[in-house]
């Protein structure tokens, strides 16, 4: 017994046509007319697109930082994707110092397996750099783990050095896996948050005064020519500036293959949500995250980036502290702020919104943006991310006629606050299947039990 949707117009990253589609035993069966066998469930879809399940590039469920600990874990963080109309999640694992990658990515599976209500599979953070580590990265490849993560930011604690940064790419090009960079120069953003807090200046505002937009421009552009030497494509995380992008399409010219990924938060919220520097108000800690929040300049650069096809994916970075006691913690010091801002349930919502219906981006680029490139960068495409006879039935129903206000208070995000409080959303997520099970029905998510699995993902 299989599944028929009915009525609906498909929407792929490059096509869009009205058709039905049968479902059986977790896959696509057909696609076409005149589906229905005896005993199969008809589902009327009319005057809804028929979406891949979206893949979000970029999560943190279960992470510490510091003494606290993310308010959505693997459970909570999944069921929101789901209601968003995300099936497929990639978090990151990440080893911490002295420990092995192994170590890393079994505390990873023990965080997860059995808890997440879509597809789920894991890049792999690399701190600790030594022969072991570069040998290990092989077994990381053999265990699905296809993509790495250096952070060229966070001293004394993620902060790798341009020697790790060569030895990790050359080891990564022999092993046709792929390496995802944070990229912001560390040692600069150090002396900065020192120097604003030996002024006595403490608060939220000065969250980005601290990371300028040139941390992450010289952080792009030298790794993009370490990836030069090495010759190999690299994978630029969360974007955020328009002199980043600048530096991007300047490699592009020289023939240098990178990737570059930007969230709803660089293209929607800007720095005024900081506040001034004379108020008192703490509210700007809603959005201490790394990078910060830039210019609207920055918004409509990165958008043109976007619509240009030069921005591949939209990942939301979603690292979600409660506003109330966790961001708390930096009451006194802007630097010791949890960093991070939920998302992962708004994307597709936001992207349709303010990307389908402002003329920024057409249906197909949307579905590109938020779910084809993901599956083809990371090892995921045909199974995920597009509409096809034998890929996973990971279908998003699509509803148009629907608008309602983002805000905290019905969100199913296990946090206390949304950065999007009041964004209008238009169209909204009717159905969704994973792998063909019904997951949400009616806009509301029906399976109560966590069926996702982990994904054992190709290298290129």
């Amino acid at each position: 017994m299989g599944i028929v949707l009915e009525g609906g117009k498909i929407i792929t990253a490059v096509d869009s046509y009205c058709s039905d589609i049968r479902i059986e035993d977790e896959k696509i069966i057909s696609i076409g007319n005149s589906l229905k066998r005896p005993g199969d469930e008809v589902i009327c879809i009319k005057g809804c697109y028929v979406l891949p399940g979206g893949i979000d590039t970029h999560t943190h469920f279960d992470l510490e930082s510091g003494s606290v600990v993310t308010a959505d874990n693997f459970e909570t963080g999944t069921k929101a994707a789901l209601v968003g109309g995300t099936t497929t999640i990639l978090d990151y694992a990440t080893q911490n110092k002295g420990e092995t990658l192994k170590e890393a990515l079994k505390k990873q599976h023990k965080k997860s397996d059995g808890l997440c209500y879509c597809d789920y599979g894991f890049h792999m953070g690399i701190t600790d750099w030594n022969d072991e580590t570069c040998y290990e990265m092989k077994d990381m490849i053999e265990e699905g783990v296809t993509s790495f993560k250096l952070y060229m930011a966070y001293k004394n604690t993620l902060q790798v050095d341009d020697g790790v940064i060569f030895k990790a790419l050359k080891r990564s090009k022999e092993l046709k896996g792929i390496i995802t960079f944070h990229c912001e120069n560390g040692d600069i953003i150090e002396e900065l948050i020192n120097e604003a807090k030996s002024k006595g200046n403490n608060s939220p505002y000065y969250h980005p005064l601290t990371r300028p937009a040139q941390v992450e421009k010289e952080a792009i552009v030298r790794l993009l020519n370490i990836a030069e030497i090495v010759d190999v494509p690299v994978y630029i995380v969360h974007l955020s500036t328009r002199e980043g992008l600048l530096s991007i399409l300047d490699a592009k010219k020289r023939g240098i293959k990178v990737y570059a990924e930007t969230c709803p938060q660089y293209l929607l919220l800007d720095d005024s949500f900081y506040g001034d520097k004379d108020s008192n108000s703490f509210e700007g800690a809603k959005y201490v995250m790394s990078p910060p929040l830039r210019k609207p300049y920055d918004n409509d650069a990165l958008w043109k980036g976007v619509s240009s096809g030069e921005i591949m994916t939209i990942g939301t970075d979603h690292c979600s502290f409660n506003y109330k006691v966790q961001k708390e913690v930096g009451r006194d010091d802007f630097s010791k702020i949890p960093n991070g801002a939920p998302g992962v349930e708004h994307r597709i919502g936001l992207m349709y919104t303010y990307g389908v219906l402002k003329n920024r981006i057409s249906m197909n680029e949307m579905v590109a943006l938020t779910s084809t490139n993901a599956a083809k960068l990371f090892g995921l495409f045909p199974q995920k991310g597009t509409i096809a006879v034998g890929s996973d039935a990971d279908i998003v129903i699509w509803n148009p006629d629907f608008s309602t206000s983002i805000s905290a208070k019905n969100q199913m995000q296990n946090v206390d606050y949304t950065p999007y409080e009041g964004f209008e959303q238009y169209g909204r997520v009717l159905h969704a299947f994973l792998r063909g099970n019904k997951v949400i029905y009616n806009g509301k998510l029906i399976e109560y039990k966590p069926i996702g699995k982990y994904l054992y993902r190709k290298t290129w």
